[in-house]
């Protein structure tokens, strides 16, 4: 796919299927207008841009099953999803781990020569989260579309990078020998094709050289693959994978995004660990990092995770995780991720070229599952389709959690704003 400078999103579109419930109706009248808690706190709106088409009349209708997405159902869509395909319940901490608050910063940002401020962006873009924290204090915290801070909201492909982190601990733990080995080492089913015998490595890069296909067409090899796990008869997911088999590129060689190779990861986490994903996911992170609600991950008919997409969780639990992130692993004094791991995931050795950015993509390049910033100061991102975004700045431990409801996958442009915004919050509060 030909694409601009901050054009991709990444990730999973949402796969032509729309999802069977009955209307998720705003359910009170106290909620009619912007309510804020007494002192910093988060703030919710019924409206957003757009709001008729996006169903506020019917309550922001999830829709039922069959056909293409249709944009009066995304809201609805983006926060049940986990409730509506079957998925692995992550549960929530034992004991919730609580973020302190500060009073709005007033931020203004520069974008195509006007000077904006936040409240501009809400106006302008269709979000339905925003958070802003720097380390342990909540900043800013703003829901539109009757969304609320107990809604859980679908990652995308904001997903993937969960599955990066958890190779790095399954290698930590011995449960993977080496990301140099190949996959069928851990997926036997595999052997013999031609991601069986790519490394772990070239997956975690998304350069295996293997042809797959990530237009958003609807005839491409990524909605062949969506189909195959949510819709068809369940198969194997091994057997689904190995039907992607022409080489196209020396593994290691050339960055493609490709869903399919998180999907393969997935597969290499639950043979190595012999545990699901969604529960090694708890076990190591979820639970270790205070959250306050309970998560899920969209399983396969065989119950295996969708592992390139559909994890679903509040705002604040993103911004949990996020904060992990951004202290390199480490929470409270905990390393829960390998410091190594996470250094390595988010820098592109010099053997990698083809991985820096403005080289893998015209702006941004690729760790381990990770979108990685142009500029000298280490910065990553976690991106999904239709505006899905985590952005973390580990010098200054700032973080911002976006979810949206874009009408379109993929859009030309439609990170620069977002991009434009988070540049600003770098300068206005980064000190």
């Amino acid at each position: 796919m030909k694409w601009g400078a901050l054009d991709r999103p990444g990730g999973c579109r949402s796969l032509a299927l729309p999802v069977i419930l009955a209307a998720a109706v705003w359910a009170s009248s106290a909620y009619a207008q912007d309510v804020r808690s007494a002192g910093p706190g988060p703030v919710f709106s019924e409206g957003g841009p757009d709001a008729e088409l996006y169903g506020a009349a019917q309550g922001y209708p999830v829709g039922t099953r069959g056909g293409a997405p249709q944009l009066d159902k995304l809201v609805g869509q983006y926060t049940h999803f986990g409730e509506l395909y079957p998925s692995r319940a992550v549960g929530r901490a034992a004991t919730s781990w609580q973020f302190k608050r500060a009073a709005e910063p007033s931020i203004a940002y520069s974008f195509d020569n006007e000077r904006l401020s936040i409240a501009d962006y809400l106006k302008r873009n269709p979000v339905t989260g925003l958070l802003i924290a720097r380390d342990d204090t909540i900043l800013y915290e703003h829901y539109q579309y009757a969304r609320t801070d107990h809604d859980r909201f679908l990652s995308q492909s904001m997903a993937k990078t969960l599955v990066g982190m958890l190779v790095g601990i399954a290698v930590s733990e011995g449960r993977i020998k080496s990301i140099d080995e190949v996959v069928s080492t851990y997926v036997p089913a595999l052997a013999g094709t031609e991601y069986g015998n790519t490394s772990i490595r070239a997956l975690l890069n998304m350069s295996s050289g293997v042809e797959f296909s990530e237009v958003y067409d609807g005839h491409d090899d990524i909605a062949r693959l969506g189909r195959a796990l949510f819709v068809d008869e369940p198969k194997d997911p091994a057997t689904i994978v190995a039907q992607f088999n022409t080489r196209t590129a020396p593994a290691g060689t050339r960055w493609h995004y490709a869903s399919v190779e998180t999907e393969i990861l997935g597969l290499v986490l639950r043979a190595a660990t012999g545990t699901p994903v969604a529960d090694y996911l708890h076990d190591r992170i979820w639970s270790a990092i205070g959250t306050e609600a309970d998560a899920s991950w969209a399983i396969d008919g065989s119950g295996q995770e969708i592992a390139f997409c559909c994890f679903n969780a509040t705002l604040r639990d993103y911004a949990r995780l996020a904060r992990l992130l951004a202290n390199d692993g480490a929470w409270d004094g905990r390393q829960l991720i390998p410091r190594q791991w996470l250094l390595d995931a988010t820098t592109v050795r010099p053997a990698d070229g083809h991985l820096a950015p403005r080289v893998a993509t015209p702006y941004f390049g690729y760790g381990y599952q990770v979108w990685l910033l142009p500029g000298e100061q280490r910065r990553f991102a976690l991106l999904g389709i239709r505006g899905q975004i985590i952005l973390v700045d580990p010098a200054s431990k700032l973080i911002m959690v976006h979810t949206a409801v874009r009408q379109k996958p993929s859009e030309p442009g439609s990170l620069r704003e977002p991009l434009a915004l988070w540049s600003a919050v770098l300068q206005q509060l980064g000190q």
